[in-house]
């Protein structure tokens, strides 16, 4: 009877462990359990909407970037459009600016020709005069000299 009591007691006593155990260990032992696994779904959940995310921002910042490329490639190219366009404008106001001055050197030319051919036709009327003065050795009146100066000078002209 020894050993059917101890069966017994031992058998009542694992019962009430058994007992124990689930009404105050497994079940609040499985809820933590299900609460992490709980968790941990979620995180990952969010990670994968995380890495979608990520994955989204990094493609509109590449297509962003290659937008800006474009971009900064058309205002370069609209750049160098106007640089030339603007080098075009200074070359011919440089060539109407030659042309201006080519003119003017050209009248200034014809001018002091005119002048120097003026002032050397009346200084030969002078050595003209006075050889003559000195040929005829008397004075001529001042109304001959004129008249004579506009001969002589009339005659120069026509020669040219």
């Amino acid at each position: 009877m020894n050993l059917n009591a101890t069966i017994l007691g031992q058998t009542i006593s694992f019962v009430l462990f058994v007992w124990f155990c689930m009404k105050y260990v497994w079940y609040p032992f499985i809820s933590i359990i299900e609460k992490r696994q709980k968790e941990i779904s979620d995180n990952l959940v969010s990670a994968t909407h995380a890495k979608t995310e990520s994955e989204r921002v990094n493609a509109e910042a590449l297509l962003c970037l290659r937008q800006a490329r474009v971009k900064a490639q058309e205002i370069i190219k609209q750049a160098n459009k106007c640089k030339m366009q603007i080098i075009n404008e200074a070359k011919h106001e440089a060539e109407k600016e030659q042309s201006r001055i080519l003119s003017q050197a050209r009248e200034q030319i014809i001018y002091e020709r005119k002048r120097v051919t003026d002032e050397l036709r009346k200084q030969i009327s002078e050595l003209v005069i006075e050889g003559t003065e000195k040929v005829i050795e008397h004075s001529i009146n001042e109304m001959i000299d004129i008249d004579l100066l506009n001969n002589i000078i009339n005659t120069l002209s026509y020669k040219d």
